[in-house]
């Protein structure tokens, strides 16, 4: 186990994170405490994780499902946390019984929304130069091709208007684009707003309607682009599939940043093969890390990005600064502050 010292000081708050994966995210954690002796940062295999857990006062899970077994054996535990938005993994109920708290980094303020937006553009971009295709030209010597096309003049359906759609709305707006959007959760049969934000300066291009869950098929069917940033739960899980697709444009191009689960991956194949969808763009997959092999991979109007949207220098020196500042107040056993706990 990286990192891992077997000291026995019971003045040590011990931090754990769960996997290897996303290394800055315990890299710059350990150099922000490396001048904190009392605190003890171990990166841990994620086999692992239930054989130790019981040693940690702080989890931060990554891409680590804690179910109910798991954190009933972290007897020592304070908080679980993510590096990150995500929680979708922990069994919140089984923390709370086990009078564990469980929280997340808020994304506006580290830069993590700013990022996510950012690559979002980076992915439609590339869908509409044809990046696949400029690279088969290079490799053939033909210039002048692919014929690509603008962001200008599009329409693009953001599903999903947190921190990551209203940052996405802002860097769109100078593209000359018309933006639609949803919030990011809704309750079925229930009204959804697709509103104007007038606090966040997006007000002058999103559409003021309202309707029922049903709606963003038809707030699909008016894109160009649909961009999926929602968060993952049981009436998100798979909701873009054959029903959504279709609803959406020819030769339309989707994106994803938020969750792999959010996506249907047969639906997607489907519509990939009989051309009625035009690119799709992920940061995210359904299994990860992605399978390099996967069929999807063969269509030249897919690009995929091994989930990095987030993961940039700025947002997560920012957000090891949260949580080293969160293992510092467990340790003095002050309020927790820079975390949005959910339960």
């Amino acid at each position: 186990m990286e990192g891992v010292d077997r000291k026995t000081d019971l003045n040590i708050t011990r931090v754990l994170f769960c996997g290897p994966s996303f290394p800055p995210s315990h890299n710059y954690t350990k150099e922000y405490l490396q001048n904190y002796s009392f605190i003890q940062v171990d990166v841990v295999p994620l086999d692992d994780v239930p054989n130790v857990i019981q040693n940690y006062h702080l989890c931060v899970v990554k891409n680590m499902r804690l179910d109910s077994n798991v954190i009933s054996q972290a007897k020592k535990m304070k908080l679980i946390m993510q590096f990150g938005v995500g929680l979708e993994g922990v069994d919140i109920d089984a923390a709370t019984r086990c009078g564990i708290k469980v929280a997340r980094i808020p994304g506006g303020m580290t830069g993590n929304a700013a990022s996510c937006a950012e690559m979002t553009i980076y992915l439609i971009l590339g869908l509409l130069r044809k990046q696949t295709e400029m690279r088969i030209s290079i490799k053939q010597k033909r210039l002048g091709e692919p014929i690509g096309q603008t962001l200008l003049g599009k329409t693009v359906f953001i599903m999903g208007f947190g921190n990551i759609g209203i940052d996405l709305a802002k860097r769109l707006r100078p593209f000359g684009v018309k933006i639609i959007a949803t919030k990011r959760s809704w309750v079925s049969h229930s009204q959804v707003s697709c509103h104007p934000n007038v606090e966040n300066g997006v007000t002058d291009d999103l559409v003021d309607e309202k309707g029922c869950h049903e709606d963003i098929y038809e707030f699909a069917s008016k894109a160009d682009i649909v961009v999926c940033s929602l968060s993952l739960n049981k009436e998100t899980a798979g909701i873009i599939n054959k029903s959504f697709l279709s609803s959406m444009k020819e030769d339309s191009l989707l994106v994803n940043i938020a969750r792999g689960g959010l996506l249907d991956y047969d639906a997607v194949v489907h519509y990939l093969s009989s051309g009625h969808l035009g690119g799709l763009g992920m940061d995210v997959a359904w299994t990860e890390p992605f399978d390099p092999d996967d069929p999807i991979l063969k269509f030249n109007n897919v690009l995929i990005t091994p989930h990095v949207a987030g993961v940039t220098e700025h947002s997560y020196r920012s957000m090891a600064k949260v949580v080293g500042d969160v293992a510092l107040q467990l340790h003095a056993g002050t309020s927790l502050t820079g975390i949005e706990i959910v339960n």
